[in-house]
């Protein structure tokens, strides 16, 4: 018989609840984790206990910490969670109860959660993508300097010729400590960006699923393996709309007596994927001839950045359906019934 805790973390503490198997009775309690109770309070448990929490932050030591006791973890959908039950109350103790209930009925809504491995590949990812931005930032502080000095060379300020050229410039001594500041903090995030890339792209060439993705023209190392990290076993997904939906890049919609009303997309799960794969979808469509179709159209009908999503979305499908069927990019497009004139090799030395 499994024992089940309904755990209500927070940063500092955590409200957990079980039944008390003495009295039938629900025991509530606080423990703080700045002291030793809750390491306690897990130690006394039966092994196997399974302790349902909510998907809010990431808490990896309290993870380690049911790991190191043989309890188990179940990471419960919040959304659904929520709606399970109405109420106008809400506190701690009332939510440890209701994750105990559920677990109890067994109706908890349990989530499919990466193991650690790939939870720490999905921080390479967020991590070059912070350095990214944090040099383009850079980037765009030495071009409005040098624009404000005469020297306007768009990207060619970045070849060797562009930056002497700044560099000899002569400043006032604040603006020149900001050039050299700046120029060191490119330096180093050149370096910094230059190592996560090659350690990404290495993670790539050993999963066959990234390299089966990258046959796809505008799909790199980047967007190969944060879609086989964000996805997870493909299989989960019933349909293509739910992976549309799992990514959040399916509209809003408040429907009803017949009429329908369709909105924006939802932007539910991960932001960075939606991100990678619009990003992707603009390399895509010059390269593809169905896809810049799709585009053109739409741009004309729409606007640019509705053409963009909807051009994402089609390609996050397609990766989808190359995972399900194990198919490179030209075995696809021949099957889906497109020309083998239309299979175009992706372009070489793309970023993403």
């Amino acid at each position: 018989m499994k024992h089940f805790i309904g755990c209500d973390v927070h940063t500092r503490f955590q409200v957990v609840a079980w039944i008390d198997q003495e009295t039938g009775e629900v025991r509530v309690r606080r423990l703080e984790h700045a002291k030793e109770e809750t390491r306690g309070f897990y130690a006394q448990l039966a092994r196997g206990t399974v302790v349902g929490v909510e998907a809010t932050f990431p808490a990896l030591w309290f993870e380690r910490l049911l790991e190191e006791y043989g309890h188990e973890l179940w990471v419960g959908d919040a959304a659904r969670i929520r709606a399970s039950e109405i109420r106008y109350q809400k506190n701690d103790d009332l939510d440890a109860e209701l994750w105990l209930d559920l677990l109890r009925t067994g109706r908890f809504p349990l989530l499919w959660v990466p193991s650690r491995e790939e939870r720490d590949l999905r921080q390479l990812l967020v991590h070059r993508l912070k350095r990214v931005r944090a040099r383009t930032q850079v980037m765009n502080q030495l071009q409005g300097l040098a624009i404000s000095e005469g020297v306007c060379r768009k990207r060619k300020l970045w070849s060797e010729k562009g930056r002497a050229e700044l560099e000899k410039r002569e400043l006032l001594p604040w603006a020149a400590r900001r050039r050299r500041e700046l120029l060191e903090w490119l330096d180093h995030l050149d370096t910094s960006v230059g190592e996560l890339h090659r350690a990404l792209v290495e993670a790539g060439r050993q999963r066959p699923e990234v390299e089966l993705l990258r046959t796809h023209p505008g799909v790199g190392p980047v967007v190969g393996l944060a879609m086989v990290l964000t996805l997870g076993p493909v299989e989960r997904f019933a349909n293509r709309r739910k992976l549309v939906s799992y990514l959040g890049l399916n509209p809003r919609e408040h429907s009803s007596a017949g009429r329908q009303r369709l909105g924006a997309i939802s932007k539910q799960g991960s932001s960075l994927m939606r991100w990678l794969l619009v990003e992707a979808a603009q390399t895509a469509a010059r390269y593809d001839p169905q896809l810049r179709r799709v585009y053109q159209r739409l741009k004309m009908r729409r606007s640019s950045g509705v053409a963009k999503v909807a051009v994402a979305r089609r390609l996050a499908v397609r990766l989808f359906w190359m995972l399900r069927t194990r198919q490179k990019y030209a075995q696809l497009v021949r099957t889906s019934g497109s020309p083998s004139s239309a299979v175009v090799p992706p372009k070489a030395g793309s970023n993403l």
